[in-house]
Order: C-alpha cells, then sequence, then structure tokens
C-alpha cells in the first residue's frame, strides 16, 4: 500500500513537471535594447512584472539623443507603462492599448517587440 500511494504521488509530480510552463516563469524582469541610427541613439529598458492571472505589467524606461547635421543632441528621457496580457496558447504578450506583440525566447535569454531585440539581463 505504502509502495502504491509513492508511486502515484511520484505520478503527479512528473505531470506537473511536464506541464510548467518556461515562457511564463521566463517573463518577469528586466530587458534592455540599444539602437543607433544616422539620426539618433537610443537606450531602452523594459522591467516587465506579473500583477494577476494572465496580467503584466511593462514599465518602458528609454534614453534617446536626436543626430542633427552629425551631432548629437542633448540626451532625452521618456517612461511609459503598458499593460499586457499572456496568450498560453503563443505563449507571448499583448499590449492591450497598441496591441503590440512581445515575443520571448527563453532559451535565447531574449524578447522581440516587433523587429526590436531586447536581451535579458536579469533572472
Amino acid at each position: 500500500m505504502k509502495n502504491l500511494i509513492i508511486l502515484c504521488a511520484m505520478a503527479v509530480w512528473l505531470m506537473t513537471a511536464c506541464t510548467v510552463d518556461k515562457t511564463r516563469e521566463f517573463i518577469p524582469g528586466t530587458y534592455v535594447n540599444a539602437a543607433e541610427s544616422e539620426f539618433s541613439i537610443a537606450n531602452d529598458t523594459l522591467v516587465i512584472e506579473a500583477t494577476e492571472s494572465n496580467n503584466y505589467l511593462i514599465h518602458r524606461k528609454t534614453g534617446f539623443s536626436i543626430i542633427t547635421d552629425g551631432k548629437k543632441g542633448k540626451r532625452e528621457y521618456e517612461t511609459e507603462e503598458w499593460q499586457a496580457i499572456y496568450d498560453e496558447g503563443t505563449k507571448s504578450l499583448t499590449e492591450t492599448r497598441k496591441g503590440k506583440l512581445l515575443t520571448f525566447y527563453p532559451e535565447a535569454n531574449k524578447l522581440m517587440v516587433g523587429k526590436r531585440e531586447y536581451k535579458k539581463i536579469n533572472q
């Protein structure tokens, strides 16, 4: 009887372990992106936190300099807050106001927002 209980407990544990959503576990954290063109230099930071159920809060902080006639201008800063919903089927977040899609790649330690790639800097 004791062996049967242990066997059942192990079976439940194995089924639970196989259904863990690794993408959902990967999502919370800080992600950074740097971009440069002939017109501007920008650094972007996304801080993502789980709130409740499938909802997430994203704090976006951007620092940028406009380049005019080859000269870098004064550093400017912007902040935004986004609300997003996790889709268990696609394992992505959809920002609720503008519909931006955030796609996660835990094995590469990155996330994509459209064509912009962000690297995760903390776990």
